[in-house]
């Protein structure tokens, strides 16, 4: 879902400019730019990140606006990534979105909190109760960070987006339901068997790239 120009008042859009704001720079507070800076592959791995996503967020379907639907993607670059890349990443990628016409200027700030804040601190949070409260376990791992977390990230974005969107009286939620809440069931599992493909390719054959999987404790010691 998407927010584009004259759907939200006013005092909704400052609110949501000033908290979106706030994330992105603590975000790039925490975020290793020595790190970065020193690793050209973690470069690579950024940018391409970042461009795979935009491709992805280019193909949508929607009748109204504000009620468009696409794949997300957002749960695997915050595996890959950790949350402070993902977040920049993923804000990178609206921008890029923004600028050549897909989402509005207006809206820019709200479509990041739903599109970008939510599904990553959510995928990030699955994330570290698996670590702490699950076994290690390539399979739990896969299936409830990467498939469980990325279906839940989608779901409680799109739900999110079109509450705003009902309680601004943009829609009825008639409309809504009808439109997107409805529809949302069939990106679901889709949304999901994507992450937890491509969280699989990325672990059997480059497990260093993932921040938030350590190889040796997830494969080694099993």
């Amino acid at each position: 879902m998407n927010i584009t120009d004259g759907l939200f008042s006013g005092a909704w859009l400052w609110v949501m400019d000033i908290l979106y704001l706030c994330v992105v720079l603590v975000a790039a507070w925490k975020s290793p730019w020595s790190v970065i800076i020193s690793n050209r592959g973690l470069q690579h791995l950024f940018f391409g990140a970042t461009v795979l996503l935009l491709m992805m967020w280019s193909m949508r379907a929607g009748l109204s606006p504000g009620l468009s639907i696409h794949f997300l993607g957002v749960t695997a670059l915050t595996l890959v990534l950790g949350w402070d890349l993902a977040i920049l990443s993923a804000s990178l990628v609206l921008l890029g979105m923004t600028l050549i016409g897909k989402e509005s200027w207006e809206g820019l700030a709200v479509n990041g909190l739903c599109l970008v804040v939510l599904p990553v601190f959510l995928s990030y949070a699955i994330h570290l109760f698996v670590d702490k409260k699950l076994p290690k376990n390539f399979f739990i791992y896969l299936f409830v960070c990467a498939f469980a977390g990325s279906v839940i990230a989608i779901a409680a974005s799109g739900l999110t987006m079109a509450t705003l969107l009902w309680m601004d009286g943009v829609y009825p939620w008639s409309k809504i339901d009808h439109q997107y809440v409805s529809l949302l069931p069939l990106i679901m599992f889709p949304e999901g068997l994507m992450n937890g493909i491509l969280m699989t390719a990325i672990m059997v054959f480059y497990p260093d790239w993932i921040r938030t999987f350590n190889a040796k404790v997830y494969i080694d010691e099993q």
